[in-house]
């Protein structure tokens, strides 16, 4: 055996034991960790982990019942149900192991112990511990697979000369480690361009874990992202692990990046240079192997220059730029997408297999779509729902109507851009009832921006 034993955590009162115990297990174990108090042992457990404890069941106050080896085998357990505790003692029967082994310990060893009966225990032990492991992670990589294998509307539809160039440069990334910033307005289906990218990478088999930056509140960024230690703050009732560490030799997809204020962006960013992950609540430091894709519909240019968004991070993330088309660039792709929302709906709904006529299809080829492909399968959807025909017609989308008559009144207005610039963020503003982040997100501007235009109109 050469270091096979792992990181072994040694908690008994007589220091000949721990000194012969550590002389003995320093030449097959990666690292041995000996402590006469057993009171250190929830600081010990919230700081590091350990691939076997050995536990004393006898200390001072009590030197043959095993009550305080039972007790601390408890806590161990309450921390790590997963660890893999050997208990010793000078008085064991077989009454006492048995219950040793119901209380979840692994294994029972007699002191004074043969050493080559000891280390086979041990042995027998850590491959225990890696079995939990690998078992730990067979769940989440099956659990993550068939959230992928399950998720909706998993292809890509379009052939248009813009989409068409996305694809081009899928094909040229995918392969590579690259991380990939992805642009884009709103329901341009910027999620589905990052899982197309994971499906093409070498990663595939492992795992895709997607994150919405922009629901994370900044009080649970570091937990969600990097994970914690249980009792490291008050809801942490049970040790997690972060984003980053479940998708460890998998991709990580960063959704809405643009939302992070500057103290998180720079977390993000030491993490990102590091490759490291540290939990809240622990000194150890985790080493990840993610492969990075991220995205927003933010302008990160006009954030960097207006010191919203860190320029280095900017520089982490997008060695590779993807620009999504807007559904206004790719109208010749509605008929397609059309018929492939419609025969989703009419199966969900049990409608049949409802079609659309080429006059409904030309209205949703001269309508604005500021929502995008999203706001498009919603309006199929309804047009499904509510239709008692087994072809749409344009009367099915008269929901349409109004918002186009918006859009032109609006231009009709005036064609001053400043006039038009005014109006809309006065809309904007309006629309959401005076809530300046809501109404930058929706402009796609940074705050800072929308403060300096409305500075500029007098608004």
């Amino acid at each position: 055996m050469e270091k096979e034993l792992g990181k072994i955590l040694i908690i008994d009162d007589d220091e000949d034991v721990l000194f012969a115990a550590k002389m003995l297990l320093k030449k097959h174990a990666q690292e041995v960790i000996i402590e006469k108090n057993p009171k250190k042992i929830p600081f010990l457990m919230n700081n590091d982990t350990y691939d076997v404890i050995l536990l004393d069941m006898n200390f001072s106050k009590d030197i043959t019942s095993g009550k305080e080896g039972f007790y601390w085998l408890d806590q161990i357990l309450e921390r790590d149900p997963k660890a893999v505790v050997i208990l010793i003692t000078a008085f064991g029967d077989v009454e006492m192991a048995v219950k040793a082994l119901k209380e979840g310990a692994t294994d029972f060893v007699l002191k004074p112990w043969q050493n080559e009966k000891l280390l086979a225990t041990l042995t027998s032990a850590v491959r225990l511990k890696r079995s939990y492991k690998e078992v730990d992670q067979l769940k989440i990589a099956k659990k993550q697979l068939e959230e992928e294998i399950n998720q909706p509307f998993k292809d890509i539809i379009g052939e248009s000369e813009a989409i068409k160039n996305v694809f081009r440069i899928i094909d040229k990334v995918a392969q590579t480690d690259a991380n990939i910033l992805i642009l884009g307005e709103n329901g341009t289906g910027k999620e589905l361009i990052s899982r197309a990218i994971y499906m093409k990478s070498m990663r595939r088999d492992n795992v895709f874990v997607g994150v919405d930056m922009g629901a994370i509140t900044e009080t649970l960024f570091e937990s969600e992202l990097f994970g914690h230690k249980k009792g490291s703050f008050t809801d942490a009732k049970d040790d997690r692990k972060g984003r980053f560490e479940i998708a460890n030799k998998g991709t990580l997809f960063l959704d809405e990046i643009g939302n992070l204020s500057l103290p998180l962006q720079s977390k993000l960013l030491t993490v990102l240079q590091n490759r490291q992950v540290t939990p809240i609540g622990s000194n150890k430091t985790i080493d990840v192997d993610i492969r990075l894709i991220c995205a927003t519909n933010m302008p990160l240019y006009d954030m960097v220059e207006d010191s919203s968004f860190r320029q280095d991070l900017l520089y982490r993330i997008n060695t590779v730029e993807i620009r999504l088309p807007s559904l206004r660039e790719r109208l010749e792709d509605i008929p397609l997408l059309a018929d492939h929302f419609i025969k989703i709906y009419s199966k969900k709904y049990r409608k049949g297999g409802k079609k659309i006529s080429s006059n409904a299809t030309k209205k949703l080829q001269k309508y604005h779509w500021p929502g995008n492909i999203r706001e498009l399968q919603h309006a199929i959807e309804r047009a499904v729902i509510m239709s008692d025909e087994n072809t749409l017609v344009p009367e099915d989308f008269f929901f349409l109507n109004h918002k186009n008559e918006d859009q032109n009144l609006s231009l009709e207005e005036t064609f001053n851009l400043d006039e038009v610039e005014k109006n809309i963020i006065q809309k904007a503003i309006d629309r959401n009832q005076g809530n300046i982040s809501q109404a930058a997100k929706e402009l796609g501007l940074t705050r800072a921006s929308l403060y300096r235009r409305l500075e500029k109109h007098g608004l």
